[in-house]
């Protein structure tokens, strides 16, 4: 939780300079204690598998984070556990009431090789991703969301030759930026996706004011980046992903035949190598959402 400390107070510059959250006292006696409702549109394949890659990150968090699993009513959910997603997921209508949602968070998907309005959903999908955008304080989009937020702000995807899967390097581009600003100067995350933002649309969106450039990699480009109005954030990446979920990722592909192993990643002894980089990355975002909820609203 944040500090509460006067403005006056005479650390405040080193409180700041340390990136410690605080607030002042009138305002935490408006704040809300409660759970922060947290919209979840899983659209990963075998998605009951995937959920506690997000259920985990979420679970550190000091706040109660209410998780509210949301399904698409254009979605056929082929390789799903069908009563699971009955029993558990809601449409976003449902999500929405009877108050809106703190944040969303939209999943992966494994259609890169589509034009985005060759996606059967993406209708439904762009509808939702309006109102979250009125809404909610924060979206973060995951992977192929986050290239689909990406097309929105105007950069489309560019196919790779081949699908980028490993464990890369990445730089912080914002010290002291509010969600990456404790992130280590350089750290690593799992890349695993067949597109890519080319370099030069992406600094064009920043110099326009369409988006704010977080990370980068020699290898994997841009990959963390905002929204001017932080309304949303995307991740081309994977940081919600342990050792575990790349060595079943490999395994699949391995069966199709068309994707060579992952780089920098140790099959003999693996390791989850990039635990701070989620953990931090979760953290802030929560936080971003419940300090816009609490005191914006």
């Amino acid at each position: 939780m944040a500090l509460i400390l006067p403005r006056s107070y005479h650390k405040i510059a080193a409180v700041e300079k340390n990136r410690i959250s605080w607030i002042e006292p009138e305002l935490a006696e408006r704040q809300d204690i409660r759970p922060l409702r947290i919209g979840i549109l899983n659209i990963m394949p075998l998605g009951k598998q995937y959920e506690f890659n997000l259920l985990h990150p979420l679970g550190l968090s000091p706040l109660q984070i209410e998780p509210i699993w949301i399904r698409l009513r254009s979605h056929s959910y082929k390789t799903w556990d069908l009563a699971h997603l009955d029993n558990l997921y809601v449409s976003w209508e449902e999500a929405m009431t009877p108050t809106p949602l703190d944040g969303l968070i939209i999943t992966g998907a494994p259609v890169e090789h589509l034009c985005f309005e060759d996606v059967n959903y993406w209708p439904e999908l762009v509808k939702m991703i309006d109102e979250a955008r009125r809404s909610c304080a924060s979206t973060l989009g995951l992977c192929w969301a986050g290239f689909a937020l990406a097309y929105l702000a105007g950069v489309d995807k560019q196919a790779f030759d081949r699908k980028l899967f490993g464990v890369f390097p990445m730089r912080s581009l914002v010290p002291g930026h509010a969600l990456m600003g404790t992130q280590d100067d350089r750290f690593v995350c799992p890349q695993s996706r067949h597109a890519g933002l080319p370099d030069a649309a992406m600094e064009a969106a920043q110099r326009q004011g369409r988006l704010r450039l977080l990370a980068h990699g020699e290898k994997v480009g841009y990959t963390i980046f905002e929204t001017t109005d932080q309304r949303q954030l995307m991740h081309l990446g994977h940081p919600e992903y342990n050792a575990g979920r790349l060595l079943t990722e490999m395994e699949r592909d391995k069966a199709r035949g068309d994707v060579q192993p992952p780089e920098n990643f140790d099959l003999d002894t693996p390791q989850t190598l990039w635990r701070s980089h989620r953990n931090l990355l979760f953290q802030h975002w929560l936080w971003f959402c419940y300090q816009r909820v609490s005191l914006l609203n």
